[in-house]
This record gives structure tokens, C-alpha cells and sequence, in this order.
């Protein structure tokens, strides 16, 4: 067992902050504050080739795996970008792995490249208002027509929670091309890339908690008009295609959610180190030193999962289950590592100069998705300790 990096994962950590570092926290408090895409730092990782750190090098892609893309993310949140920096090129790590797995090599030959270079932007529009996690009873409809503008797809429906949508030109999209009634099993729901058409797409972004630099949108539709060589594999067969790029995701989040968790540590012990009250620095109180002496054994623990699931997932392993472990760990390590560094501030981790208020508010993100807790701990009770299943 080695747990060291290797030189040229050590080499990719270093060649990420070195992107990273124009943008300070400074720049992500004023994302924060005044919202806009963060283009500047899309263009700065693209330029130096990294949002192909995980497609394959015939399409301009650097061919590494799904550990080198973990690394690459966690290093970006961890330099205190936090969730903000991620979300920004996470669609470009993860969102096309059903198009790596199940495209056409004109259709990977056709997307890929763009999407590499940054010229493409793309969102992944699964989730649905009234659904939520329960993507089999997705009401997006997409129904085939073969009229004089050749073979195509008309889609009307609405999803929700849509990420960059404000500036991508490009989406994912799951839609049903068979009635729910019609359907036995995962049956019935259509994979596609294709243009965000937005004369027949409109999108409204949705006021939040945190992360203002990255948008979350909903999305109606009415009438997009989808070429059938925009369907990613068989009809049908969409919600299978989704199912291979859920673990990358979970272990992405989770590393991002390390990361975050770690910067946020690391400004609470250079505040506990330097804030002197009766006479001596506050990170001599045990009171102060034994929750952020928590924080870390946790973060390091989750780290270590993340690791793990990175691992199982490039030798072509289950890791379902350590997957989902990794982004549950990894998000409640977060989540109260943030807390710890406020309270670590007192009133000042109240104020925006100090960040650790905007990492608190971040670290919400990964707990609450790509999945919820809940079904975490129902999908470890079931398919680990064979229990019965609960939903």
C-alpha cells in the first residue's frame, strides 16, 4: 500500500496552484459579492489544458484518471477557490463521461475538442422540480419526429438546479421518449447533447445561499428542436448512460468538498495562531485547538475514502459504495471544519473580509447534492449490510 503521490500526480498539484494562485481570495470574495461567471479562471485552466485532464488524448484530452481528476479538483478548492472555483470546470471533468463511454467517435470527434478548449460551456439538465432524486419518474418529454427538417426530437418539460446555464451554449439532457406507464425498470429515458437553444429554452436563475460566481438556474422548455444525432446511444437507455458517470461525480464533489474543508482550516489556525486575548495567543486554549485538531483527523480520514473510491474506479472496480462514502465523509468533514473556523474567529468569522463565512455557506453544497445523506446511509444499509430496502 502507498499512499504517496507520484511524481507526475505531484507535478499536476503543482501546476494547478500555479493557475490558481492570480486567484486569491480577494477574487472569489468579489465573485461572491458581485456574482458573474468566473470566464478569467475557465480560460486560465483551459489554456494551460486541464478541463481535458480526463478525456481520452485522442481528442485532445490529457487521458488520465478519474484520481488525477480528483487531485486537480481538490487542489483547486483547496487553494481557497472553494466550491466556487470547482463548480466552475466540474461539468468539464465528469459531465460527458456517458459520451466518452457510450458516443459515436463522430460525436466525441464533434464535442469533445470544443468542450476541451473551453470554447463549449455545458450544463447537465437531469433534475426536475417535481421528481427531485427520483429520475425514473422524470416528466421531460422528448418525442421523435421524422417531418421535412429531417429526423428529430421535440422536448417541452422543466428542470431545476441547473448549473451555468446563464453561459453555456451546450446541454445534457435527460428527457423521457417513452410514457412512464409504457416503461418496465430504468426503460424509457433518452441521453442528449446538444445546443442550448435559447429562442425555445428559458432560463431563470435562482437567488441562493452561496456561490454566486457559478449560477443555478431553472429551465423551461418549449419546443427544442434536437437532432437525432444529438442522442447519445439508444433510445431509451439514457438513465443507464447516467448511472456510469455517478461515482466519478460523487468522487469529485468529495474531493472538492477535502479541499474546501482544508482551506478553511487552514485560515482558522492562522487565526488561532496570531489572535491574542488575556495575554496569549487563543490556539493555546485547548477549547479552540481540539475542534480544529478534529477537523483535520476528519478531513484526512475522508481524503483517504476519496483516494480509495479514485482508485477502484480507474482499475475498473465496484466502488459504489466507496464512492458514495467518500461524498458523504467528505461533505460532513467540510461542513464542520467551516464551523469550527468561524467559531474559531468568533465575531469576526461573521465577517466577509475573513472568507471562512463564505466557505460555511459553500460547504452546504456538497451535503445537500449531487445526493442527499439519507440516501447515502439507505444505499450503504442496503447494498452493503443486505438490508432490506427502505424506499
Amino acid at each position: 500500500m502507498n499512499f504517496a503521490l507520484t511524481p507526475e500526480q505531484e507535478q499536476i498539484r503543482d501546476a494547478i496552484e500555479r493557475v490558481c494562485a492570480p486567484f486569491d481570495a480577494d477574487y472569489w470574495l468579489r465573485k461572491d459579492r458581485e456574482g458573474g461567471f468566473p470566464h478569467d479562471f475557465h480560460r486560465a485552466l483551459a489554456d494551460a489544458g486541464w478541463l481535458g485532464i480526463a478525456m481520452p488524448e485522442a481528442y485532445g484530452g490529457a487521458g488520465l484518471g478519474i484520481g488525477e481528476a480528483a487531485l486537480m479538483m481538490h487542489t483547486i478548492s483547496a487553494t481557497g477557490a472553494g466550491l466556487s472555483g470547482a463548480s466552475a470546470v466540474h461539468m468539464n471533468i465528469f459531465g460527458l463521461h456517458p459520451v466518452v463511454v457510450f458516443g459515436t467517435d463522430a460525436q466525441k470527434q464533434r464535442w469533445l475538442p470544443p468542450l476541451i478548449a473551453g470554447t463549449d460551456k455545458a450544463c447537465f439538465g437531469v433534475t426536475e422540480p417535481n421528481t427531485g432524486l427520483n429520475t425514473l419518474q422524470l416528466k421531460t418529454r422528448a418525442v421523435r419526429s421524422e417531418g421535412g427538417q429531417g429526423d428529430h426530437y421535440l422536448v417541452h418539460g422543466q428542470k431545476v438546479w441547473i448549473s451555468t446555464a446563464q453561459v453555456a451554449n451546450k446541454i445534457l439532457l435527460l428527457a423521457r421518449t417513452t410514457p412512464v406507464e409504457e416503461c418496465r425498470g430504468t426503460e424509457g429515458l433518452s441521453l442528449f447533447y446538444t445546443d442550448l437553444d435559447r429562442s425555445t429554452i428559458e432560463v431563470r436563475e435562482i437567488d441562493k445561499l452561496g456561490r454566486k460566481a457559478v449560477d443555478s438556474n431553472q429551465v423551461f422548455i418549449d419546443g427544442l428542436r434536437i437532432p437525432v444525432e444529438d442522442r447519445v446511444g439508444e433510445e431509451g437507455q439514457g438513465f443507464s448512460y447516467i448511472l456510469h458517470g455517478l461515482n466519478p461525480e460523487r468522487i469529485l464533489i468529495a474531493a472538492e468538498a477535502v479541499g474546501l474543508g482544508q482551506a478553511a482550516l487552514r485560515r482558522a489556525a492562522g487565526y488561532a495562531r496570531e489572535r491574542e486575548v488575556f495575554g496569549r495567543p487563543i490556539g493555546q486554549n485547548q477549547g479552540i485547538q481540539h475542534p480544529l485538531a478534529k477537523s483535520w483527523m476528519e478531513l484526512e480520514a475522508a481524503h483517504l475514502m476519496v483516494h480509495k473510491a479514485a482508485w477502484l474506479y480507474d482499475q475498473h472496480q465496484p466502488c459504489g459504495a466507496e464512492a458514495n462514502a467518500a461524498k458523504y465523509l467528505a461533505a460532513e468533514a467540510c461542513y464542520h471544519a467551516c464551523e469550527n473556523a468561524i467559531f474559531t474567529h468568533g465575531g469576526m468569522g461573521y465577517a466577509k473580509e475573513y472568507h471562512v463565512e463564505r466557505y460555511l455557506r459553500e460547504s452546504w453544497i456538497p451535503r445537500l447534492a449531487p445526493v442527499s445523506p439519507q440516501l447515502i446511509l439507505c444505499f450503504i444499509a442496503e447494498k452493503v449490510l443486505g438490508l432490506p430496502k427502505s424506499y
